[in-house]
């Protein structure tokens, strides 16, 4: 008896998902809605881009806050996740719990340009205890030497303060976020384990003696991104012989936000969302706008030409806005028709 064709149950193809079924929880849903799980359990629920749960839209841009002495840089990202209502929360560059000031923080599409505004230049105003080295270089940390003057003459200070000034190799404390051995050194620090770090270089384009009343000293630096005053201190106490370690400390400038504009983590559960700054105006790279034809081409993939930007191009970053949003960051290069695309935020191909 020969079989028919009717009676023969389908083979599934190799290499392919099953066949849709329409309803079924864990079906391969080929539509916007949702996607099958890589497990196969259940159906992948996506949500309109720029949106979060409950339909409310996503917070994108900087807030500036003014970190109180006594709270982790992590510490004041969970206060504002809880503001924003939105995980996407991420900070600019660690402030130490001891230290207070401007810790700018990126909401939802900002955090793609973390790594282009960490590394800009820093500011800071702070205040040097002579006579005292501790294993931080701070005040919290356990004293490892001690001594009672006589304290160096204000012409010695200023000698010492020149020898670090321009570009110059510094190693980082122990009691820092910078790994050895893929472990951050402060948790080997605090197990009493050796911590040899390597010296990195760093750039003081500004270290201005601001008061000596010993055995206090107070110090303006501008510097550049990587550079721990700490260690700073702690340097200048053994080149005058004396030990020192870093009272207090003020972060005034990170990049582009400055302490004027940051708000006191106090007032942060009253403050409006318009106090946001938006993306493009963050970056420092010249602006060109575009209209939502040229945003959603760059948005899949498409790479422009130099002729479709009006006006001369600079060589090296620059960014697409359309109505005052951020569409990408794109890079012009030498000798290149095309442009570069470094980077596209969704926020920006909005209609």
């Amino acid at each position: 008896m020969s079989r028919g064709r009717e009676s023969a149950a389908p083979r599934p193809r190799a290499g392919l998902p099953d066949r849709q079924v329409p309803g079924q929880r864990g079906s391969n849903r080929r539509n916007p809605e949702g996607a099958r799980d890589p497990k196969g359990r259940k159906p992948l629920r996506r949500r309109p881009a720029g949106r979060r749960r409950g339909g409310a839209c996503v917070i994108n841009g900087f807030l500036v806050i003014d970190k109180p002495e006594g709270i982790t840089s992590h510490g004041v990202v969970q206060r504002v996740r809880q503001w924003a209502e939105q995980r996407r929360v991420g900070h600019l560059g660690t402030l130490d719990p001891l230290a207070r000031g401007v810790l700018p923080m990126a909401l939802g599409e900002a955090t793609k340009l973390s790594r282009l505004l960490t590394h800009g230049k820093k500011s800071y105003r702070g205040r040097i205890r002579l006579g005292v080295a501790t294993a931080s270089y701070d005040r919290e940390g356990e004293v490892i030497s001690s001594c009672e003057g006589p304290w160096p003459e204000l012409e010695e200070l200023e000698k010492a303060l020149e020898t670090f000034r321009g570009a110059i190799r510094q190693v980082p404390p122990p009691f820092s976020a910078r790994k050895l051995g893929g472990e951050k050194a402060y948790r080997l620090a605090r197990r009493g384990e050796p911590v040899e770090l390597a010296p990195t270089d760093v750039t003081i384009e500004r270290l201005d003696l601001l008061d000596y009343s010993p055995p206090f000293l107070s110090l303006v630096v501008d510097c550049s991104a990587g550079t721990y005053v700490r260690s700073l201190a702690h340097d200048l106490g053994r080149m005058l012989g004396t030990g020192a370690h870093l009272w207090e400390l003020c972060r005034t400038r990170s990049g582009p936000f400055i302490l004027e504009q940051a708000i006191p983590l106090e007032d942060l559960a009253a403050l409006g969302r318009d106090h946001v700054i938006p993306m493009a105006s963050a970056t420092g790279v010249v602006s060109y706008e575009v209209d939502v034809r040229i945003a959603r081409r760059v948005a899949c993939g498409v790479q422009l030409g130099r002729q479709e930007l009006r006006g001369a191009l600079p060589q090296g970053l620059l960014q697409l806005v359309h109505q005052g949003r951020l569409v990408a960051l794109l890079e012009a290069e030498p000798g290149l028709p095309l442009l570069r695309t470094v980077r596209v935020f969704l926020e920006g191909t909005k209609g």
